[in-house]
């Protein structure tokens, strides 16, 4: 491949529910301690969430803040933090040449039932209705509002994923650049979705979402009694440039994302097709030029529902059956499913094993299903390892969208 192909990873804004940049996101994964908290939601008695903590005054004003979303505040945080973190300042650049593109599972879910609200309180009069509704419900409002903030002018959108999202964001990032519409991406996944009672009502209602009498043991999964999903927010953005770009302004290079895929399971709006899944994660390895036993940690999407975790069990134990070395870890154990911004989020959590060789573990199995049994799956405590040169980050999504992300440590 021509080095004016290989696409880099220089920066990293993000905000969890167990930290609002990389190290604290880090030191919690490690120290295995878990987000989730009890919180209220219109119509239904406490329910259990990841919700994140970030100052959303730090790059808004208070009229800003107002008048668009909380999925923007969050895309606008995580955006303006990476940019700062890659040293890749935007007043030293063309403008229309940076493009934004996000990953989403929902979005305008949130606004409609609070407008919807607004109004019952005024006999269904509609002249309450606000006047920014749809510039606020457009799909594209998250990515929209990170270029209106920060005059970003080339191409920006965001992406339908499903929970697949945050992948797909970053994938539309390599393929920009690689095509030469832009210089730089902004690229990763957001959700707003704890705002919305809509989706904690749909999980309870297919008795898929997550209760413990011990919020932070809620998220399970891979355990024989897990019971469900965790609904939580955030957002993960990176900065992703072309390597002599890279390389010339001296930046540091966090990796290489170098094999990625996209299919559909084309069978089943919510059950994973193991199967597809399997061709997904064969195709991102032939694209990354690599064997299944050249990867060191596989990310796992598992949302802690019974079958899904199975099904995906099932398609790793296809695709890395006899690889001793390859490494399994779950992030969702500690945020709950952040939906769009899940894969985003999940692939920064291990991005730093390229430097500290540490696997953090999936928490919360006291007892391991053993339909989910897998070899090397770390659970409970961190595994430090020889080596971490490649991760393959999976996330897949309702109606069938999968997407697996290959990152190659820089220098390996």
């Amino acid at each position: 491949m021509r080095d004016e192909d290989r696409i880099v990873i220089t920066g990293v804004g993000l905000t969890s529910p167990i930290g609002d940049d990389l190290d604290s996101f880090r030191r919690k994964l490690l120290s295995c301690l878990s987000g989730v908290t009890r919180t209220e939601t219109r119509y239904m008695e406490g329910v259990l969430a990841g919700l994140c903590q970030f100052d959303d005054s730090k790059h808004q004003g208070r009229k800003e803040r107002r008048r668009g979303t909380r999925a923007g505040s969050i895309a606008i945080y995580c955006a303006a933090e990476a940019i700062q973190n890659s040293g890749a300042y935007l007043k030293d650049r063309d403008r229309s040449r940076v493009g934004v593109f996000l990953g989403i599972t929902e979005h305008g879910t949130v606004e409609t039932e609070n407008e919807i609200a607004l109004i019952k309180e005024y006999d269904y009069d509609t002249s309450y209705w606000s006047h920014h509704h749809n510039p606020r419900t457009v799909a594209n409002n998250p990515a929209g509002e990170v270029t209106i903030k920060l005059d970003i002018q080339g191409p920006h959108y965001t992406i339908g994923a499903a929970c697949a999202a945050g992948n797909a964001g970053l994938i539309q990032g390599v393929h920009m650049l690689r095509l030469g519409e832009v210089d730089l991406a902004l690229a990763g996944g957001v959700s707003e979705a704890t705002g919305s009672f809509g989706i904690f009502a749909s999980f309870k209602s297919e008795n898929a979402l997550a209760w413990h009498e011990d919020p932070t043991k809620a998220s399970r999964p891979f355990d024989k009694s897990r019971n469900g999903i965790v609904v939580s927010e955030g957002g993960c953005v990176y900065v992703l440039e072309r390597l002599p770009d890279a390389i010339e302004r001296k930046a540091t290079i966090l990796g290489e994302i170098v094999g990625y895929a996209m299919n559909s399971d084309a069978s089943d709006p919510v059950l994973p097709n193991p199967h597809r899944l399997t061709q997904c994660m064969h195709l991102a390895l032939d694209r990354a030029g690599i064997e299944p036993g050249n990867v060191d940690i596989i990310s796992t999407h598992a949302t802690a529902t019974e079958m899904g975790d199975i099904q995906e069990v099932i398609a790793l134990k296809e695709v890395f059956a006899g690889c001793d070395s390859v490494y399994i870890n779950n992030t969702k154990s500690y945020i709950g499913h952040a939906m769009g911004a899940a894969g985003a989020l999940e692939l920064a959590g291990n991005l730093p094993a390229f430097q500290d060789r540490i696997v953090h573990p999936t928490i919360n199995v006291d007892e391991l299903d053993p339909q989910c049994e897998i070899a090397n799956l770390v659970i409970n405590e961190p595994r430090p390892v020889d080596r971490v040169d490649y991760i393959l980050n999976n996330s897949f999504g309702m109606l069938g969208t999968n997407s697996a992300v290959i990152v190659k440590r820089w220098g390996a």
